[in-house]
């Protein structure tokens, strides 16, 4: 079609159909939508590696937080386990909006009990985080045993170390280290301020501060629309390492032979 600077046809992970793909953006990550469902490729890439670690995911007990736009309804619409939470004070932490529907919960402090869900999303929410060590411990406190974080976030600084942009003082006012960055939010006009510009030390930096296992998932394929800046998956596991010992003791060196006379000098 005359006047896109990108056209594709291929299969959406998201709502599963034969669709096109089409932008008329140059930047992809926005605008390179699916023509069925509105996806975006980061959706699409979270989508391909959920359904491929956990194809039954309808069948999950599921919390995303912050959630937004067409992956999110997916979740939504399909697992009927599915419960969604924004960053509402006007409400009481843990009651749900009265018309919206989410549930009022502060990531960093959630009202959840432990080990309430298999999976839990969060969809470019981690860039906007104060305190990212609380709110990854309260990921890892709320997941089951064996259950995952699936989560996009923009690691804009590649091999660079991650920076902090904006912290919170004593007194809870913002304290600015960089120029002000806001993305887009539902629940505010103003928009969210980027906290941190994550880099590949993401992955090292969640473990440790969580106990979880994370991997950085990388994926380019036109075929599902899945090609923009910026969307990598970090899937984080609560699972202990596998225990791949061998089964039976290895066995003992065997005992040196004696050597006698010169050579035995020699070469003993």
């Amino acid at each position: 079609m005359a006047g896109f600077l990108l056209e594709v046809d291929g299969f959406c992970p998201v709502c599963e159909q034969q669709t096109t793909f089409r932008s008329r953006d140059e930047w992809l990550r926005d605008h390179f939508l699916c023509q069925s469902c509105n996806a975006q490729p980061r959706e699409r890439a979270m989508f391909s590696v959920l359904t491929q670690l956990r194809p039954r995911w309808r069948e999950l007990v599921i919390h995303e937080s912050s959630p937004g736009l067409a992956a999110s309804r997916r979740l939504a619409d399909q697992a009927p386990a599915y419960v969604s939470s924004q960053y509402d004070p006007s409400i009481p932490w843990g009651t749900l909006h009265p018309t919206g529907g989410w549930r009022s919960e502060n990531l960093e402090r959630q009202t959840f009990d432990d080990e309430s869900f298999d999976l839990v999303v969060t969809q470019d929410v981690m860039e906007h985080v104060f305190s990212p060590d609380l709110a990854l411990r309260e990921i890892a406190r709320t997941l089951k045993p064996g259950g995952l974080h699936v989560c996009t976030v923009p690691i804009v600084n590649k091999e660079k170390p991650s920076v902090r942009r904006a912290g919170r003082r004593a007194d809870g006012e913002i304290e600015h280290l960089l120029e002000p960055v806001y993305h887009g939010n539902p629940m505010d006009p103003n928009g969210s301020l980027v906290t941190i510009d994550w880099g590949y030390d993401i992955a090292a930096y969640w473990d440790a501060v969580s106990g979880l296992s994370t991997t950085i998932w990388t994926i380019e394929d036109l075929s599902r629309g899945i090609q923009a800046e910026y969307i990598e998956v970090l899937v984080s596991r609560k699972a202990g390492l596998p225990d791949l010992a061998g089964d039976a003791a290895p066995y003992p060196p065997p005992a040196p032979t004696p050597r006698k006379g010169l050579l035995g000098k020699l070469f003993g």
